[in-house]
């Protein structure tokens, strides 16, 4: 049996994000959307899914490029003066690795991220990270033990295998091997925590550049159990996405999302 959810990330990022998201579950095949709790357009994202039962909704924590929801003077280890954090994911691996300073703050702003959905009012579905970011354990533990105090149910943890991803047209050689195994050492920490993990996960490799023909190809080469594959739909291009995501498909995403073929795929 194979079963499959569709997520799109950065809920709350922009205006134009959320409308492509809006779009691809009122008219496509999305299920599922993660939120930015501190994005400039939450507001308008918390209006929209409010307005749209059946999507299911989680939150994108956010530690690495994007905005904070403390104040800077709470956390000046992790952010610059204006709340951002920065966009080297290695440095700030590093940091959270070795700098106790830094993983203190962290956990006060994982916690805050936390709180602020549930003030949403919106029921937790999941949670996951923004460029996956819990792939560094101490910020993977903070997740799952938050998740498991809010009771959510669901937490992804990337993890493409290679046979699949090859299959698919693409081989992602050492390095999805790599991310592989160690997700296999994330999953033994979250599953003490939270109930539902994902069997595979999908979208690293082409994050971004999820099209209609290789959604096409991966829907054709999904394994038996439970997979999720996410993507970054949005309704145009606007200045978030050019300063953060240059390079990002987003049109094309929700063209695959919008798909005829992709819905008929899906549903064989």
């Amino acid at each position: 049996m194979r079963r499959v959810t569709l997520t799109a990330d950065d809920f709350g990022l922009s205006v134009a994000v959320n409308e492509g998201i809006e779009r691809a579950h009122l008219e496509g095949v999305l299920d599922a959307a993660s939120l930015m709790v501190a994005g400039d357009a939450v507001a308008d994202a918390v209006a929209r899914a409010r307005r749209m039962p059946n999507l299911r909704v989680g939150l994108h924590v956010v530690a690495v490029e994007g905005k904070a929801v403390l104040p800077p003077a709470e956390i000046p280890d992790l952010v610059d003066a204006d709340g951002w954090f920065s966009s080297d994911q290695v440095k700030l691996g590093v940091r959270y690795a070795f700098s106790r300073r830094a993983r203190e703050q962290l956990a006060l702003e994982v916690a805050a991220q936390f709180a602020a959905f549930a003030a949403t009012g919106l029921r937790f579905a999941h949670v996951d990270a923004h460029k996956h970011m819990h792939m560094s354990l101490y910020l993977g533990a903070l997740l799952a033990r938050n998740a498991r105090a809010y009771n959510v149910p669901r937490l992804r943890i990337p993890g493409e295998p290679p046979d699949v991803m090859k299959r698919a047209g693409t081989d992602t050689g050492f390095g999805g091997w790599a991310m592989c195994q160690w997700s296999r050492v994330l999953r033994g920490v979250a599953s003490r925590h939270v109930g539902e993990l994902p069997d595979a996960v999908f979208g690293v490799a082409w994050s971004g550049h999820m099209t209609e023909a290789r959604l096409l190809r991966l829907i054709a080469a999904l394994p038996e159990g439970e997979s999720e594959i996410y993507f970054h739909p949005a309704a145009r291009r606007d200045a978030m996405l050019d300063r953060l995501m240059p390079a990002y498909e987003h049109e094309a995403e929700l063209a695959a999302l919008l798909s005829p073929a992709v819905r008929a795929a899906l549903g064989r």
